[in-house]
């Protein structure tokens, strides 16, 4: 069974990506409920967190319902990401990880995120100071490399290793890839192939059926695998894989009321985390998927994503229960 630190996880854990604007406390608690073995928050800015912003600071809410639960932090400067572990540690998280993958231009511009990924000695450093920093498990999330040329996620991972990382989470693209094309799973595998390597080796891209959840421990042999854009909107993914794995067969979708019932407590949490006004701009990226495959639905939807009132919202959630309740998913 893998571990991270003294964490045990079960065979083949399944972790909830941090994303941006995604992975906040109302959404980590439904996936937590579907399955998710842990959970990492949205990743957070060091510079934001010592400068006390608001919209970095609200982002070390965790609750104990959540656990294992990782607080992810991003940057390029030492000092400031050493301040940052500082605050973080006060949140009590189970885990600190590392985001040296998020490839937005407006991290990678600052160095930081994949921006790092051009730096691996950078990279190193930063990592070994922030192990010695803290006594909680330090993990890793990290891509390929910088492009197709520069590729050498074995020689980084084992090199993270040595320095104390407890684990590490490679998506299977490059930061110029972005989110195009396939991910390439392999490289993962010849990082978890790597006689050296002894800490977990957590795989990311493209997990978006249970069948690739099968492939990706049966054929390419990884601990774990991280999934991010399969559950937006979809919290009931982690069960389904779980399901897949132990019986081969697909568990039933859940129901048209499943899910309005699902999205009208995600809203209703978010609102009472963050207010109305961020509540339900947040969620509106989570309807689609919420409701996806009912036709005709554009009108609905139209007034999920589009509402700034809370009451219409739900009102909406009303209209889709009374008229496509009896909707059966493929």
């Amino acid at each position: 069974m893998p571990k991270i630190g003294n964490i045990e996880l079960p065979d083949f854990p399944l972790l909830l990506a941090p994303m941006e604007d995604v992975s906040d406390p109302p959404f980590r608690k439904l996936c937590k409920e579907q399955g998710a073995d842990v959970v990492y928050t949205e990743f957070i800015s060091s510079e934001g967190l010592i400068r006390d912003a608001a919209k970095s600071v609200i982002k070390l809410d965790i609750y104990e319902k959540e656990r294992p639960v990782g607080i992810q932090i991003f940057g390029a400067e030492l000092d400031s990401m050493l301040q940052a572990v500082d605050i973080v540690e006060k949140s009590n998280p189970d885990i600190i990880d590392i985001n040296f993958g998020c490839p937005v231009k407006k991290v990678v511009c600052k160095n930081a995120g994949a921006g790092i990924l051009r730096d691996i000695p950078l990279m190193v450093k930063l990592t070994e100071e922030i192990v010695k920093r803290t006594n909680l498990p330090v993990t890793v999330k990290t891509r390929l490399g910088w492009d197709n040329n520069s590729i050498k996620i074995v020689e980084v991972a084992e090199r993270l290793q040595d320095v104390g990382i407890q684990a590490i989470s490679i998506h299977g693209r490059t930061r110029v890839q972005m989110y195009k094309g396939e991910a390439d799973w392999k490289p993962i595998a010849d990082v978890k192939n790597n006689q050296r390597m002894h800490i977990p080796v957590f795989g990311n891209g493209d997990v978006d059926t249970p069948e690739a959840a099968v492939k990706m421990r049966d054929e390419f042999g990884l601990d774990g695998a991280m999934i991010g854009r399969a559950s937006i909107g979809y919290p009931w993914f982690f069960n389904e894989v779980k399901h897949y794995f132990k019986t081969g067969e697909h568990l039933a979708p859940p129901s048209m009321q499943e899910r309005v019932d699902a999205a009208r407590r995600h809203l209703q949490m978010a609102i009472d985390w963050k207010g109305e006004k961020l509540g339900v701009f947040e969620t509106r990226r989570h309807y689609t998927n919420y409701f996806k495959g009912i036709p005709h639905f554009k009108e609905y939807r139209m007034k999920m994503v589009t509402s700034d009132d809370a009451a219409d919202v739900f009102a909406a959630f009303d209209e889709v229960e009374e008229k496509f309740g009896d909707f059966q998913f493929a």
